[in-house]
């Protein structure tokens, strides 16, 4: 007898059904580290920021590093003009010229490339990555030229939903830790693993509220 199809979930089940799971993460954060409420309170709920597993997504976040949310914007949204699809043969096929007048540096546009080739040929298999524990999908991006591990963390957190990746070299998040625990000074990669040991297996959503504190508090005296 043949196997039923398995039964999609509607987008509206989904985005409830995450909804609540970041709502009892918070909850449980909460209870875990007290300083996270008033935090939250300033915050209001925490956006999910969802991306798509895909070249485009980690192409994306290649270019939004080191440059501001405005720049970040208006050159991707150029990149994506020209690149239409999206794809690693399309980008592939366009000229230096053509992407560096997107917006893009050098070092950028050399490192898209070698992620589109990667993407191209089989070697960077990213449908696959969903299968795979963290440290895999970690060891499988950073093995391609331009990947770091802050990019594959951001990749592992907002692409593939990882609920435990932290961030700990991501200078916002650093400085977010340094005004709510009113640090004397912003702490290093090693004081962020010990600060946030005890939010398992919430870390990835400790990282999503700490980075909306930051925002928040920069539109605002520094406290």
């Amino acid at each position: 007898m043949a196997k039923a199809p398995a039964k999609v979930k509607p987008a509206a089940k989904i985005k409830a059904d995450r909804r609540r799971h970041t709502l009892a993460a918070l909850a449980e954060l909460c209870a875990r580290e007290p300083r996270f409420a008033p935090a939250l309170e300033v915050c209001g709920f925490v956006a999910d920021r969802r991306r798509p597993a895909d070249l485009a997504t980690l192409c994306r976040i290649i270019v939004e590093q080191q440059v501001s949310v405005a720049s970040a914007a208006a050159i991707w949204g150029r990149v994506t003009a020209l690149v239409d699809p999206f794809t690693a043969e399309v980008l592939l096929g366009h000229e230096d010229a053509a992407l560096l007048g997107c917006g893009l540096s050098r070092p950028k546009l050399r490192y898209l490339r070698e992620i589109a080739l990667a993407v191209q040929s089989g070697y960077l298999d990213l449908a696959a990555l969903h299968s795979l524990p963290d440290d895999e999908v970690q060891a499988r991006l950073t093995a391609v030229k331009g990947i770091g591990r802050w990019t594959a963390e951001i990749f592992l957190l907002f692409a593939l939903d990882r609920g435990d990746i932290w961030p700990a070299h991501d200078v916002a998040l650093q400085e977010a830790a340094k005004r709510l625990f009113n640090m004397r000074l912003r702490p290093d990669v090693k004081k962020m693993d010990k600060i946030a040991a005890r939010w398992r297996p919430h870390r990835g959503v400790a990282a999503r509220l700490l980075w909306r504190y930051y925002s928040v508090t920069n539109q605002k005296p520094v406290p």
